[in-house]
């Protein structure tokens, strides 16, 4: 990378963004550091959005961004898409909120019951965190052991067992294979000693460590496609390998496809032909509102069941199944057809190629991961497997492409990674290749 690439684009970036700097000044005096949201945070300080339209988002200080954040992958029609406006207007008429059941419930229940293989019954929350944390609660439940498994650089969320070896820096890995290690200072000694930690894509370890400590788990836990990871999509024979696994050790198996859902009309269970015992959602099943879901085996599920003396696992929420989510979700859901995906899908691919493709043109050593309509960039000429992998690309140049893209009207991730909508066409990935191009010829 070129001397000084970063802090250039940063220069530029304060320049396009002046109003932003003063709100997020001002945020500071009320938020710690400005932001209540991880993920919407960047150094030195995030864009402050003023409205969202189809594909672009736009800002207070008047730049337009395409935009392959899409909220995090949420947003698969696109900002403010005229249906989904009109549906939460609808409702929003009729009542936000109630304490009570709404028809909305069953309908959007049913969808996604009829169409995700492993889905028999299912339960809505507001956020994925909530449906990783219940889907958790349910296996120790029904096993009877409190453990769980989880894979090195896997996220599900930020509840306590969930945060651990999400992230841990390089220093703190253990060169003999990953180990559980507690992502927030303070968390209990407890909390990590409850977790056992596999590595991904890599099925005959992940076996022996099962084995070996199956009398004592309840459940694993993980993504067929690794977000963390630049939507890193499992190798085929690793995931059914986990599933044939947990079946014989007696383990329930949790799919944890809040993003991964939208690969296929099935998610990406349906893609890999690999059915686990449950499935936890969120993200494009909200229509754009807070919303999450965790379903699965009936008999599973059955724990939750309030008839006939009252559920065995209690599962509250003021707003689980709020009518304004359920709306805009069922609208998404419907517009969503196998075509749709068919076309996105391929879509995808050639959004790949053509980075691979920029990558290869401008001798800048790249790994370019993702499947389906995701994607991701790794600065790096080795091969991305796992999360040590992935760890061991360059943070710095990667830093400055997605500053770099900013400046050039494109919205990522910051880990430039990103997802397309069905609003993308050939003309947008374009805009998206010709941006990193640019950007690659000033930072490389």
């Amino acid at each position: 990378m070129k001397s000084n690439a970063l802090e250039r684009e940063i220069e530029r970036f304060q320049l396009r963004t002046p109003q932003a700097r003063t709100l997020n000044d001002e945020a500071k005096e009320y938020l710690p550091g400005g932001s209540s949201r991880g993920t919407a945070w960047f150094d030195p300080y995030p864009i402050v959005a003023d409205r969202g339209a189809g594909h672009y988002l736009y800002d207070v200080d008047g730049n337009a961004y395409l935009d392959f954040m899409i909220n995090a992958t949420s947003l698969i029609l696109g900002h403010a898409h005229p249906d989904v406006v009109g549906a939460l207007q609808e409702q929003a008429a009729r009542g936000t909120a109630f304490s009570a059941p709404t028809k909305l419930q069953a309908k959007l229940a049913s969808i996604l019951c009829d169409r995700i293989p492993s889905v028999e019954r299912v339960r809505f929350t507001n956020s994925g965190t909530e449906g990783t944390l219940m889907a958790i609660r349910a296996a120790r439940a029904y096993t009877g052991r409190h453990k769980i498994a989880k894979f090195e650089g896997g996220y599900h969320g930020s509840h306590e067992y969930a945060a651990v070896s999400v992230r841990p820096p390089a220093s703190a890995l253990d060169p003999e294979g990953p180990t559980a290690i507690p992502e927030h200072p303070g968390q209990p000694p407890s909390v990590a000693e409850g977790v056992v930690t596999l590595p991904y894509n890599n099925l005959e370890k992940s076996r022996r460590i099962l084995k070996a400590h199956a009398h004592e788990l309840a459940c694993v836990i993980m993504e067929p496609i690794a977000s963390a990871l630049g939507y890193l999509p499992a190798d085929p024979e690793f995931l059914s390998g986990i599933r044939e696994a947990t079946e014989e050790l007696g383990l329930l198996l949790i799919f944890d496809e809040v993003q991964s859902f939208r690969a296929a009309p099935g998610g990406a269970q349906q893609s890999f032909n690999v059915v686990p015992d449950m499935t936890c959602l969120g993200k494009i099943i909200g229509g754009g509102l807070p919303v999450g879901a965790f379903g699965g085996r009936e008999d599973v599920m059955a724990l939750f069941d309030p008839t006939n003396g009252g559920a065995e696992v209690a599962h509250a929420g003021t707003f689980n199944a709020n009518p304004m989510t359920l709306a805009a979700g069922t609208v998404v859901m419907e517009a969503m057809t196998p075509a749709i995906y068919q076309r996105l899908n391929a879509l995808g691919e050639t959004l790949r190629a053509k980075l691979r493709a920029v990558f290869d043109e401008l001798e800048v050593p790249c790994q370019i991961t993702g499947t389906a309509s995701f994607f991701g960039m790794h600065i790096t000429s080795e091969p991305v497997t796992d999360y040590r992998s992935a760890l061991r690309s360059d943070k710095a140049m990667r830093n400055a492409l997605f500053m770099g893209l900013v400046n050039e009207g494109v919205l990522l991730q910051e880990s430039c990674s990103g997802a397309l909508s069905t609003l993308t066409t050939d003309t947008e990935v374009d805009a998206l290749v010709d941006a990193v191009r640019e950007v690659l010829h000033r930072i490389s």
